[in-house]
């Protein structure tokens, strides 16, 4: 069962049990993969890669926009925003915890022979393609940057 179709049958019953947290997430994530397949030049069926692109970036919006709203004192509109993102987070894959994070980045630091910050794009470059949907660009940044330094 493709991504999609997960998400339009969790739509479904969203709508049958008057969820709106929930409509109001899947919506924004049908709306958001029906965009990236009309792209000029896009093929029919996007990837698994890139419909786990579109769900971490809608994760991440909702994150972003829910911190924003703490930052000013807006519990009543963040609370929502995570509560969306909870709700597309089940369509991804498991996420890693930052040890099994660090060990993936220590193995490609050992492997690409990486020395200091300047070899950081190379490693970033490799880890985010091996654990795409695993693990936020963030903490992975953050990790690499730690190991690094």
């Amino acid at each position: 069962m493709s991504l999609q179709q997960q998400v339009m049958a969790a739509l479904k019953n969203a709508m049958k049990s008057k969820d709106q947290t929930a409509l109001t997430a899947l919506r924004a994530v049908k709306s958001a993969i029906l965009l990236a397949q009309t792209e000029s030049g896009a093929k029919e069926e996007l990837t698994e890669e890139q419909e786990l692109k579109i769900l971490q970036k809608q994760v991440k919006q909702r994150r972003d926009s829910a911190a924003v709203f703490t930052e000013q004192g807006r519990e009543d509109l963040a609370e929502p925003e995570l509560a969306e993102a909870k709700v597309i987070e089940q369509f991804l894959p498991e996420a890693l915890s930052e040890e099994e994070i660090e060990k993936v980045v220590v193995a490609t630091i050992e492997q690409v022979g990486a020395l200091g910050m300047k070899d950081m794009g190379k490693v970033m470059g490799i880890v985010s393609k091996e654990l795409a949907g695993q693990a936020d660009g963030k903490t992975i940044s953050s990790i690499v940057k730690a190991k690094l330094a």
